[in-house]
Formats: C-alpha cells, structure tokens, sequence
C-alpha cells in the first residue's frame, strides 16, 4: 500500500521512464563493485572528483596498505600522499583514517556487514555519522554493497530529476535523496539511479541538453515549460555581454 502512495504522488509513471530510458541505454545488471568497506573508502576519495582521478587513487591506496589497519596506522600526511590524486587529500586522509577508527570501535572490527541487519534508514544514519560520509556517499554504499533500495543522487540525477518534475528545482542535492525516496516506487532506487545517471551524462547535459533525441521529453516538465530555449535564450545574452578581447590577444 505504501508504494502505491508514494507511485500515486509523483505527476509522472517513474517506472515507465526508466523503462524508457533502459531502451535507449540498456538496463545495468546490480554488480557489486567492491566489499562494503572498499566501497565506502572509495565513494569518499570520489568526493568532489571525477572517477579518472579517484580510481587510481583507491587503487594506489589499496596497493600501499595492505589491511586497514595499516591505514589507520598511517599518518594523514602520508596518507595524503598516497592519495594526492583524488584531489583534497589532506582532509579525506583525516576523514578516512578516522572514519575506520569509528569503524573499529563501534563494529569491533573493519566491516560494514553489520548494516546488513539494520533498516535502511538506520543503516544511512550510522554511516553518516562517520566524518566524511554523507547522504550520497551512504547511499552508495547501501545500494551498490547491500542492495538496499537507497538512491544515490550526484549532479547528474538530480539535473534529470528536476527537470522532469519530480523535485523543485534548487532544492539541492542533500534534500534530493530524501524526496526521491518518497516518489519512486520500492525495488527501483538502482534502476532509477543508473537510468538516469546515465542520461545525465548523455543527453539531458548542462547547460543545454539535447531534447530533439530525448525519449522522455514528452513527459518532461521544463521541455514543456520552455526550459530548452529559455536557457539557450540566456546563454546567447550572456555571450553578447561579454566583453570582446581585442583582436591582438585572439588565437
């Protein structure tokens, strides 16, 4: 009864949106990447970077610190170091080292698995209470590591997200995993997240997307409000205000 609730609130049929957009990029098979405690180290080297700069990272890491504990034992400046790739090193260092120290002390050893046994909602809180984790970074690891129906929302959900409706634009990523949870019907949370990452990155791109080969731009609320060419509209203002560099500075 409770999925139909939430299936009933939302203004658009979210699961034949992510039928849609599976016809159109193929449906991703739930496999998990790493075990829990390497997927929740490296969702927080991935913070504020792009995968081809914290998956090497991670891998150097792992490469360089044969158990955990070597981890913890290590100084942040060393840590630092290892990880200088992923970009702000010196904070996820410290946030890492003591993100497995919480870990140790509150699990008695290094491992999620007890997460296992808690509710979603529970298991999301205890992971956000390691420094460093937030709603995405937790949400990752519960739906990629537990199968849990967590949906991780970065930059390019919640653009899709938005612009078909589902959330009030510039509500922010945080508040987004949240809203999201009440719309989209149980069972569907990796679906949704890896349908419309997806999309995102290929055709619904900021800050212009591509809507005239959009499968979903029928049931899009800014296609429908205009949104396309009103930011098109904005785009060619801006570049006619800008100032023009003299012809001696070009090239």
């Amino acid at each position: 009864m409770a999925q139909v609730r939430r299936a009933r609130r939302s203004r658009l049929p979210i699961e034949g949106v992510i039928e849609a957009l599976e016809a159109t990029y193929g449906a991703h098979r739930m496999i998990a990447r790493f075990d829990p405690m390497e997927e929740l180290v490296s969702c927080m080297l991935s913070q504020h970077t792009a995968d081809a700069n914290s998956f090497p990272a991670f891998t150097k890491l792992r490469e360089t610190y044969a158990t955990w504990q070597d981890v913890v034992n290590a100084q942040p400046e060393q840590l630092a170091d290892v990880i200088r790739h992923a970009g702000l090193a010196n904070q996820k260092a410290k946030n890492i080292i003591r993100a497995l120290q919480l870990i140790r002390e509150r699990a008695g050893d290094y491992s999620l698995e007890h997460l296992r046994n808690m509710s979603m909602d529970e298991a999301k809180h205890w992971l956000m209470a390691l420094p460093g984790v937030g709603p995405k970074t937790a949400s990752i690891v519960l739906c990629f590591s537990f199968g849990m129906d967590a949906i991780p929302v970065d930059t390019h959900v919640y653009r899709v997200s938005w612009r078909l409706g589902l959330i009030p634009e510039g509500v922010g990523e945080a508040k987004a995993h949240d809203l999201l949870l009440e719309i989209v019907p149980s069972g569907l949370a990796y679906r949704f997240h890896t349908s419309f990452i997806q999309h995102g990155r290929t055709i619904c791109k900021a800050p212009v997307p591509l809507c005239a080969c959009c499968p979903v731009s029928q049931c899009c609320a800014w296609f429908a409000k205009g949104g396309p060419d009103k930011r098109r509209a904005e785009l060619r203002r801006k570049l006619k205000k800008a100032p023009k560099r003299p012809a001696g500075e070009r090239g």
